[in-house]
């Protein structure tokens, strides 16, 4: 089918088959994300997407705006539900009490974030122009929408569309300027472009977009050979770190009668020789265990503690994801509980601690408004902690003996461009525990660790990541992983820390170089383009 007729065929869609072209069009854009990182396919939802709105036709501009939200609806609803199925693994680590409301997360959630690219296609439609500035137009109103979802309601930006050109190195290099939002207009735009060799009636209209598009990219990609360094990053002298991943099936990760047993295993599993030179623990500076490591409080274990005093070496520091319980209120029934990340050092005294601010919704608590709604349906949080965990006061660094000021970052806490980096100093590297186990052998993992990546290349600043089933691994300042554990698997990864690389633009400016991008692209649409 010649692309005109196929731009025809989308425009001219009507009812079911209109609903079902926008579905699939959306879903396909999951095959530009990890784990297949096929970031040329970034054309096939942006261009459709173009003729949706096209197609988005009516007597008045509410008619318009309600075909245009209608068509973006289904559009991000195939997107997020092929991006988002791996959701419902979480449902059934514990079956019994989860698994009913399965759809609540596979097809609820979906439902719900494409709200925010119908809005996109709605906004856009009020001013749609002819020509290229269409394009434009769309990649602006779609880029506003990620920014929106990113932060209404605490925010869930998870495969913003900027995602789908992060697989390639070099092309994701652009963030150090624009940040994940910047990324995601370009993501849109060049995707978007050649909508027009099927509707442009001259050939500067036809040719000159897909052309400039091509451009872009190569822009892009200059530029992310140009800032990538031709060897490899300078490391931070004297630092030995030993990740743990133990691949700890997630009901026994949290089952209170496995406590000890799963300390042995953590103790054993740091203590593996992984060559001749490097024997265990005693040639390590710093051992790392996941998010939530253990089914029990670690500060209120002494012997837990003393477990590990015996264990470690002189100057070795254990670093763990721990619940942590704070301080008890008057009146209150219980004391706040905290994820957390503990520092302990080789006398098994808890040295420094960083509480998770960003907490999960329905995973770690549940929403206020909705709780007791939510609780009346039998409904509770993933984490089994009762009352849920409490949010820590404030990001700030952590402070460990023998190695750069750290960032800290627990699972979640990742995703979200420019809230990563804690206020003051700049830190040395950022420090992600996390727990991917609730999400199997699926592309989940894979997406986690390419967004906690993409804040390194943000912010200049080199990753660690410890994670129960993986995938862990050491990341620098440009986002290239320089060692790593597969998914699923058990074992310790031994690695130097790299140093951090210069101050981004980013990091200075957070989304001002988005917003700048932003405003040229509305301008730039309203000049009588081809």
């Amino acid at each position: 089918m010649r692309i005109g007729s196929l731009a025809e065929a989308v425009i001219l869609a009507w009812g079911w088959r209109k609903r079902l072209i926008a579905l699939l069009a959306g879903a396909s854009g999951a095959l530009a994300l990890p784990p297949l990182d096929l970031w040329p396919l970034v054309v096939v939802p942006m261009t459709v997407a173009v003729w949706l709105v096209d197609g988005a036709v009516g007597a008045s501009a509410a008619q318009r705006f309600r075909a245009a939200f209608s068509a973006g609806w289904w559009w991000g609803f195939g997107f997020f539900l092929a991006g988002l199925w791996w959701l419902g693994a979480a449902f059934l680590v514990e079956a019994d009490k989860f698994a009913w409301a399965m759809p609540l997360g596979v097809v609820a959630l979906p439902a719900f974030l494409a709200v925010f690219p119908a809005l996109g296609f709605a906004a856009a439609r009020l001013i749609w122009p002819e020509g290229a500035g269409r394009i434009l137009v769309l990649a602006a109103t779609l880029a506003t929408s990620e920014w929106l979802r990113g932060h209404v309601l605490t925010g869930f930006p998870w495969n913003a569309y900027g995602m789908m050109l992060a697989g390639e190195i070099h092309l994701a290099q652009f963030a150090a300027i624009s940040g994940l939002y910047g990324l995601t207009l370009l993501a849109v735009a060049i995707g978007a472009a050649p909508a027009v060799l099927g509707t442009a009636k001259s050939p500067a209209g036809r040719y000159g977009p897909p052309l400039m598009a091509l451009g872009a990219v190569a822009g892009l990609l200059a530029y992310g050979f140009w800032r990538v360094p031709a060897g490899p990053s300078p490391l931070v002298a004297g630092v030995k770190l030993r990740l743990m991943q133990p691949n700890l099936p997630q009901d026994a990760k949290f089952n209170g009668h496995n406590g000890a047993a799963i300390l042995d295993g953590y103790l054993a599993l740091s203590d593996r020789a992984t060559s001749p030179t490097t024997p265990g623990l005693q040639n390590v500076t710093h051992v790392i265990w996941p998010e939530s490591a253990f089914p029990f409080l670690l500060g209120r274990t002494p012997g837990a503690l003393s477990r590990i005093a015996a264990v470690l070496p002189p100057d070795v520091t254990l670093i763990t994801g721990a619940a942590r319980a704070g301080e008890m209120l008057p009146g209150e029934g219980r004391p706040p509980i905290y994820n957390a990340i503990q520092v302990v050092n080789d006398d098994g005294v808890i040295v420094a601690s960083y509480d998770k601010v960003h907490l999960v919704p329905f995973g770690e608590y549940l929403p206020p408004f909705l709780d007791g709604l939510i609780r009346r349906v039998g409904l509770s949080q993933f984490v089994s902690v009762p009352g849920g965990f409490s949010a820590g006061a404030a990001r700030t660094p952590l402070a460990i003996k023998g190695l750069p000021v750290a960032a800290p970052l627990i699972c979640y806490e990742a995703v979200f461009p420019g809230d990563v980096a804690p206020r003051g100093p700049r830190a040395g590297f950022f420090l992600n525990l996390t727990n991917d186990g609730w999400f199997g052998q699926t592309s989940g993992p894979y997406q986690h660790l390419a967004q906690a990546r993409l804040r390194s290349i943000e912010e200049g600043l080199p990753l660690v990541r410890v994670a129960n089933t993986g995938i862990s691994g050491v990341v620098d300042a440009y986002g290239r992983v320089i060692a790593s554990l597969p998914l699923g698997t058990e074992g310790v990864l031994d690695s130097a820390l790299p140093r951090p690389g210069p101050v981004t633009l980013y990091a200075r400016l957070a989304d001002a170089a988005f917003a700048v991008m932003l405003l040229l692209f509305l301008g730039i649409s309203r000049l009588r383009l081809p």
